[in-house]
């Protein structure tokens, strides 16, 4: 995958990005939303415009029914947007989000880099390595946190932490959503090397109940981001904000409960998700790293 995001197109006040129809999914459907009521009311506004593009470009790289290449160039138009190189009118989202990171002093690269997970994704690339999906996790998930951690003026040294848990949450909902990304898609982002060292295909996905042989592979990749939520835990504790403290909690619980419903379910991963009773111990956690000042 690219290390850099210097290179964009130079698109003409005409020139429209590829459509893309709308996911339809807000904030609230995801797994570990980003706009918390647990962050503090000012910085609602640029979270929420934040939201809206990414959203924006994951609904980009995952329309079906539109080409490759027209999904990238897509992308390159909100790219230059967002670096003020471009008409504002080619992306309403990357035109709304400039001016607010700039004003609180936010590299545009918390957003700009999301953009190059979501051209590997248009182009198709698969992860054959564990660290094939670390580094597709550098730019897919980790600039989040890093956007978070910024927005709240949190010390450096929570980066590594934030870096951790953003991506194994990535991973986590890969493993959710593994047969569905494969399918419609033609994504894979569980290790192909592991797939096809258990004797496995990812064609084998198609057939009927998700296959034997991809139990281990999941597992080892469970392994793994176990240890990154292990890594993530301090966290709270480097917030410098009780509520942000308090939702790097919440999220920390919640992946880990997630983890091992997953583990359990291995290798039938999908439809797993934090239940009830999950969300409400995280919700106690989540309040008990607030009232100790997220340590």
């Amino acid at each position: 995958m690219p290390v850099s995001d210097t290179a964009v197109s130079d698109p003409s006040p005409t020139a429209a990005p590829a459509a893309a129809p709308r996911s339809g999914k807000g904030m609230g459907d995801e797994n570990f939303p980003v706009a918390s009521r647990l962050l503090a009311a000012r910085h609602r506004p640029v979270v929420v415009a934040y939201y809206r593009f990414a959203r924006t470009a994951d609904d980009i790289a995952d329309a079906e029914a539109v080409a490759p290449d027209a999904k990238v160039a897509a992308l390159d138009t909100m790219a230059a947007v967002l670096a003020g190189e471009a008409d504002p009118r080619l992306s309403a989202e990357a035109a709304a989000l400039r001016p607010l990171l700039l004003d609180r002093g936010i590299p545009l690269a918390v957003a700009s880099d999301l953009l190059i997970a979501f051209r590997a994704d248009s182009r198709g690339e698969i992860c054959r390595t564990w660290q094939d999906l670390l580094d597709y996790c550098v730019h897919s998930a980790n600039p989040v946190g890093r956007f978070l951690l910024r927005l709240h003026g949190a010390p450096a040294a929570a980066d590594r932490p934030s870096d951790a848990l953003c991506s194994a949450l990535q991973i986590l909902n890969h493993l959710q959503d593994m047969r569905e990304d494969w399918l419609r898609l033609r994504r894979l982002y569980l290790p192909l090397a592991w797939i096809e060292a258990a004797g496995a295909t990812p064609e084998d996905m198609a057939r009927g109940p998700m296959p034997e042989p991809f139990r281990g592979p999941i597992l080892a990749a469970l392994d793994r981001t176990d240890a990154l939520l292990a890594e993530a835990r301090p966290l709270p504790g480097l917030a410098g904000d009780r509520g942000l403290a308090m939702q790097a909690r919440m999220v920390i619980d919640l992946a880990e409960r997630l983890s091992r419903r997953l583990r359990a379910a291995a290798p039938e991963t999908a439809g797993v998700k934090a239940g009830r009773l999950d969300w409400a111990a995280a919700a106690l956690a989540g309040l008990w790293a607030g009232i100790g000042g997220g340590r």
